[in-house]
């Protein structure tokens, strides 16, 4: 197993800072990177640090992690809510997956209470701002210590 965590998010999430920032907050992408870089040199780990707007781009990152990585951390954005076919990439993982969003999608519309990627997530985080990230990353170093979830 390596060191290396994927850490990939989905449409729109490029325009984090500027998109709804009363929903989604005012930290960029670049920001979360940075958090998600420090937290997990923390912890020994390195991260891989993607965000595409094309469904076949996010499998192809799934399939390049799905064994012998540290894990994945996975905001899938709209396509959480419709794809099986990032359900079935992320089906195929062998290595631990959290998924996570930064707003809670359970106070929001309705589509957004139905969540594929939970079918293959080992954890859910949703509502804790950008922050999440960093809490994903911390439960898949725990996971890697051997301990109890």
């Amino acid at each position: 197993m390596n060191d290396t965590i994927l850490v990939l998010n989905g449409p729109n999430l490029n325009l984090l800072g500027k998109r709804q920032p009363e929903i989604y907050g005012r930290d960029t992408l670049a920001d979360v990177e940075a958090l998600c870089r420090e937290t997990a040199a923390g912890f020994g780990l390195t991260v891989d640090f993607r965000q595409s707007n094309a469904e076949h781009v996010m499998i192809d990152a799934i399939h390049d992690f799905r064994v012998g990585s540290a894990g994945i951390v996975i905001n899938a954005g709209a396509y959480t809510h419709t794809s099986v076919a990032l359900l079935d990439a992320l089906n195929t993982c062998e290595v631990p997956v959290i998924e996570c969003h930064i707003s809670n999608v359970h106070r929001r519309e309705a589509f957004r209470h139905h969540s594929y990627i939970s079918l293959a997530a080992t954890a859910v985080l949703a509502g804790f701002g950008t922050h999440g990230y960093a809490l994903a990353i911390r439960h898949l170093a725990h996971l890697r210590s051997g301990k109890p979830a």
